[in-house]
């Protein structure tokens, strides 16, 4: 019997994650990005320092942050930036960490610069093992919250506090990717697949792709 498949949108199996998102934004040209954070997303990043895209017409966004120094190993931009922003100078970086002087106060602030602007054009996700996506961790009270864009959150497994999209965050947007590398991923990405409700099951939006390698889709 086929295993049954309730993942949100298409599931591409392609031999190398991070080329096949390289390839897919300078297929995409999209106006807006939102990136996130992750070994995976540092590999697909510095393959962005060369892909064919127009930068200096793009704006880019944080689909979630740790609340630490950009000099900090565990700032999603300030690992983007090393990998290819600060290479490629795009049109406008609205960088989350800068938003306030406090999580709380940036997740407003963050919530209401979202709320102002059209869908973003591509937005870029992973997946933890456990199931989790931006900073949307199983088990968590941000998982339900329907009434913001953007909210900070946190839990005893994942250090640091965060600002994270919510799930209506996610959903304000065009397209959305996700990124599964590597036999870690394979389980999470199986359970979702299968109908368990973890955070990644729950993404929705006009367009969902998921990109995973043969290790991550089993």
């Amino acid at each position: 019997m086929a295993e049954p498949v309730s993942l949100p949108g298409e599931l591409r199996v392609v031999d190398h994650v991070p080329q096949a998102f390289a390839a897919l934004v300078a297929h995409e040209a999209p106006r807006s990005i939102a990136l996130s954070g992750g070994d995976t997303a540092r590999e697909c990043y510095e393959l962005l320092a060369v892909a064919d895209v127009d930068w200096g017409a793009v704006e880019v966004f944080w689909s979630d942050e740790r609340w630490v120094p950009l000099s900090d190993p565990d700032s999603n931009e300030g690992m983007a930036r090393h990998a290819f922003l600060d290479t490629v100078a795009p049109r406008e970086i609205h960088s989350m960490r800068d938003a306030g002087s406090t999580p709380e106060e940036a997740a407003t602030a963050y919530d209401k610069l979202l709320a102002g602007v059209p869908p973003v054009a591509f937005v870029h996700l992973g997946l933890g093992p456990d199931g989790h996506t931006a900073s949307l961790f199983p088990g968590t009270s941000a998982v339900d919250v329907e009434d913001r864009l953007v909210i900070t959150n946190g839990d005893d497994l994942h250090p640091h506090e965060r600002i994270t999209f919510t799930f209506p965050g996610i959903a304000h947007s065009e397209l959305v990717v996700v990124t599964v590398a590597g036999a870690g991923k394979r389980d999470a990405l199986r359970r979702i697949r299968a109908g368990e409700d973890l955070p990644g099951a729950r993404i929705r939006a006009p367009r969902v792709l998921w990109l995973a390698d043969p290790a991550a889709a089993g």
